[in-house]
């Protein structure tokens, strides 16, 4: 396996809260800081003795063209903090945040069907999984915009969904134990997920053909040594990591009265 290129921070630019980050030749930390918001809304009780550890979990990677996207959280041990969306521009050169981190939210599986039209999954998990969405892209991931599945509350997670044209899709809603009526539900659109139409229910599990999430491509994979998340590419017979994510970011301690 040849050299691992690494990340560390470089500059602020673009976008508010937009960081750049560019190989220095250690996993990357990407940037938190705990808020007063943040540990009201956690629960989190730290002290400057022992802090709350946080940590970044990336669970999707996919790719357009030479632009690469990496999903997923940053959680303390007992609560989701933030969704986290990184992208790289260059081929996983440098990176950044193209989407504003969501309080209390994952981000799970992504979907491009060409070189404009792309889909990332996700639901508010703190404190238990609900308002399901999409988040949308039609510029090949430059941009996005969140589109809720529902206009009230409702409990679930997206399994499963997959876009077979730029406007049609279709998506598998866990709703979890303990609710009204059956467990899941199968919804498809004709908008490219602007709205969505259930169709079926049941109390066993769908499976669509297709899924989001499957790529043969691209995998992100937990490396124990160096305790971080690597991006890794398909190269013929071997994986090859491009990039490197800490799994530990700064922890949360008291906020120093103002």
């Amino acid at each position: 396996m040849k050299a691992l290129p690494m990340l560390a921070l470089l500059a602020s630019a673009g976008l508010a809260g937009q960081t750049v980050l560019e190989d220095a030749g250690k996993p990357i930390r990407v940037e938190f800081q705990c808020t007063l918001d943040d540990l009201q809304s956690s629960g989190m009780s730290c002290t400057g003795d022992q802090p709350c550890p946080v940590y970044l979990e990336l669970t999707a990677v996919e790719s357009v063209g030479n632009r690469i996207f990496a999903a997923g959280n940053i959680h303390s041990d007992t609560s989701t903090l933030y969704s986290v969306l990184l992208a790289s521009d260059d081929a996983g050169k440098t990176w950044h945040e193209p989407f504003d981190r969501i309080r209390g939210a994952g981000l799970d599986h992504i979907q491009f069907l060409d070189f404009e039209n792309g889909w990332i999954s996700g639901q508010v998990l703190q404190p238990l999984p609900l308002d399901p969405f999409l988040l949308i892209t039609s510029d090949g991931g430059k941009t996005w915009r969140r589109r809720p599945l529902f206009e009230d509350t409702k409990a679930g997670v997206i399994v499963q969904y997959w876009f077979t044209s730029r406007t049609a899709g279709s998506l598998v809603l866990d709703r979890g134990q303990g609710g009204e009526g059956d467990r899941y539900e199968l919804y498809e659109t004709a908008n490219g997920g602007e709205s969505w139409a259930v169709r079926q229910t049941s109390a066993k599990p769908f499976r669509l053909r297709r899924v989001a999430g499957e790529s043969a491509a691209w995998r992100i994979r937990a490396d124990a040594a160096t305790r971080a998340f690597l991006v890794e590419r398909h190269d013929g017979e071997r994986w090859s990591a491009l990039a490197a994510f800490s799994v530990a970011l700064r922890p949360c301690v008291p906020l120093e009265p103002q």
